[in-house]
């Protein structure tokens, strides 16, 4: 697992305990993103996009799906890790699959109203029609090209950071 902070500066790390709705700049909240992909090379070309984002963000990479639902549900050596206010979760993923750890994160009272982005390479109808089954909040297909991919990654940052209201974090 690794965590990476971008956007508008890199040396601004509010503490946790401060966290609060971004509204402007002086009143900045840093926004957590769990990324759960196992291809390092598409791992990094997320941070890379998220990281020229106007939102700050916290980007946590889990590579398989036992270790994304570690973190999410606090075991082991993520005992302080933050909840996420999105997750990027990929389908094809070694150890537990995308699938299974959307079915366990949409099946927890705590997890279940963190939005979950299915940002996969299948575009076969019957993984689509499952992931919103799951209650996937949403699914994309990852580009092969580089700029597509880019492209992708802002639009999702815009939508879900710019446009939407992410849900409260349970008390």
């Amino acid at each position: 697992m690794r965590s990476t902070e971008t956007a508008l500066s890199s040396a601004f790390n509010p503490p946790e305990s401060k966290k609060q709705p971004v509204s402007n700049l002086q009143n900045l909240a840093v926004i957590e993103i769990l990324l759960v992909e196992d291809s390092p090379s598409d791992a990094e070309l997320t941070i890379e996009t998220f990281s020229e984002s106007k939102i700050l963000n916290r980007i946590h990479v889990a590579e398989d799906g036992v270790e994304a639902l570690d973190f999410l549900l606090k075991r082991g050596k993520y005992k302080e890790a933050p909840r996420p206010d999105l997750i990027l979760l990929d389908l094809n993923l070694p150890k537990k699959n995308g699938r299974e750890v959307l079915t366990e994160i949409k099946t927890h009272p705590e997890l279940q109203t963190i939005p979950v982005v299915v940002l996969t390479t299948s575009d076969a109808e019957e993984d689509i029609l499952r992931s919103y089954q799951l209650h996937a909040n949403c699914y994309i297909t990852k580009p092969v090209d580089f700029e597509q991919f880019t492209k992708i990654v802002k639009l999702i940052s815009d939508f879900w950071f710019a446009a939407v209201r992410l849900p409260p974090t349970p008390s």
